[in-house]
């Protein structure tokens, strides 16, 4: 499943929660080595909005805020063969760090591509930004700046 998307600039707060270790061990199950301490966000809208939202739902994450079309196409969209790897949550010294979900992915731009994984936090503000990981500092590797079109192949 293809998700493409513009390249934006979060919060900048990822890198508290990324380099945890306790994420950071389960990182390495899903990419295969320990992530980059920081996310890639990408917003999406119509179809890729979609196609988004179906992975949402498939973990469990709601989306009311979301138009009854794009509901209505997220419902119709088959992920039976997509695998989610769950990445738990943590308390630690009074602090609650939350768990995650995780799907391997390929993201691209311009024939260059890297492998990476979506992240869909069980807590988020947004539900048209996607949350890319990977164990590779992305903007770097692909040469990317905010406002950028990139592609995201989902693997099943």
């Amino acid at each position: 499943m293809e998700i493409s998307g513009e390249v934006s600039s979060g919060l900048g707060r990822a890198h508290v929660f990324m380099a945890q270790a306790h994420y950071q061990d389960q990182f390495r199950r899903v990419l295969g080595s320990t992530a980059w301490p920081g996310t890639l966000n990408v917003t999406v809208s119509g179809d890729d909005l979609a196609r988004y939202v179906a992975l949402r739902t498939k973990v469990g994450i709601d989306t009311p805020d979301l138009s009854a079309e794009i509901k209505s196409q997220s419902a119709s969209i088959d992920l039976t063969n997509y695998e989610a790897w769950r990445i738990d949550g943590f308390n630690r010294d009074g602090v609650s760090f939350g768990g995650a979900t995780a799907f391997k992915a390929l993201i691209s731009i311009h024939s260059r591509t890297i492998d990476c994984a979506v992240l869909i936090p069980d807590l988020t503000r947004h539900s048209n930004v996607v949350e890319v990981i990977s164990g590779k500092f992305l903007r770097e590797g692909l040469g990317i700046e905010d406002g950028d079109s990139v592609s995201l192949e989902v693997l099943s």
